[in-house]
């Protein structure tokens, strides 16, 4: 069977990252996908040796017999294995060694111990035949379907409590439960509602990711609020009560006497829900600005001289 390089497959080179990895695999299992190349039978076999590089590859254990052994690294094991016996024979070379295979001098080679790939496609195929290798094809021959991808556009005040949509994909309806607390550009997985897989495979997976509006006043880092409250000078200078809104109603909160412009104060449990966690919410931090007064009668700027005087 002829070696395929897994690496150059995904157009990757050897120190590709686990993410490297799958994000080369997505790009090219979407561009080779049977259903975007219909009756397209050279995309079908690219498309199932993508599947079979990435299988390999995301696996740290396969990988690292793959970087060692190449195409034969199905067989690493029973080569450990078959090493390990030689070794305890005393060195025994492997050509006599292995029920009447014959002198390894009638094949111009001593198996020592350092194979390169064509010494290794030998001797695997010596110790198992030319069917060992496709039989590790064969295993590869059922492939999981493409993943889909879809954005969800939803407002803030949409996911402050969990909730139930309804989304249609490729013709088909698919209730989730979204939770509340969902943030802008985060990515959940459904799982088997993706693309068929090829020849009886599994299905692909859904990767939903949200996109949130914010239809309110409030500024949202993760789970907490912002909001800048205007505040009258008087109130500032004699303290009192306010009423301000929350995401989820209006409170009163008392004001302390001589608060100062961008003073902040926080409002614990007012903020926005955790994402999964239980009634567990963030804080609300509100910012005062002072209001200074407009259109002052001229009793009220007599009385703001007479502070002046009074201050001074």
């Amino acid at each position: 069977m002829e070696f395929i390089d897994y690496y150059k497959l995904l157009e990757l080179d050897k120190s590709a990252s686990q993410a490297d990895i799958k994000k080369a695999y997505r790009k090219l299992a979407r561009k080779y996908h049977p259903d975007l190349n219909p009756n397209n039978k050279e995309a079908q076999a690219r498309f199932q040796q993508i599947n079979e590089a990435h299988e390999v590859l995301s696996d740290s254990e396969k990988r690292k017999k793959y970087d060692q052994y190449g195409k034969d690294w199905e067989h690493a094991d029973q080569y450990e294995e078959a090493r390990r016996q030689q070794q305890a024979a005393g060195g025994a070379r492997y050509g006599g060694g292995f029920g009447g295979y014959g002198d390894s001098r009638q094949r111009g080679q001593a198996y020592s111990g350092n194979f390169d790939e064509d010494t290794f496609s030998d001797f695997f195929e010596q110790m198992f035949g030319s069917s060992a290798r496709a039989h590790g094809s064969r295993r590869h021959s059922h492939f999981k379907g493409q993943d889909y991808n879809a954005e969800l556009e939803l407002n803030l005040s949409d996911v402050y409590t969990s909730q139930k949509q309804t989304l249609t994909i490729n013709g088909k309806n698919i209730r989730l439960t979204i939770p509340a607390g969902v943030e802008n550009g985060q990515t959940i997985k459904i799982k088997g509602h993706g693309g068929p897989g090829v020849q009886g495979g599994p299905r692909g997976d859904l990767y939903i990711t949200f996109k949130i509006i914010n239809n309110t006043t409030f500024k949202r880092e993760k789970e907490n609020l912002y909001s800048t409250v205007n505040l009258s000078l008087y109130t500032a200078i004699l303290g009192g009560e306010i009423t301000i809104d929350t995401f989820n109603g209006k409170v009163k909160l008392k004001v302390k006497p001589e608060t100062q412009s961008g003073t902040r104060v926080k409002l614990k449990g007012k903020g926005f829900p955790k994402y999964k966690k239980e009634k567990q919410y963030g804080d609300l931090y509100i910012t005062y600005k002072i209001e200074m007064p407009t259109n002052l009668s001229a009793k009220e700027k007599e009385l703001f001289r007479e502070l002046q005087k009074l201050r001074s």
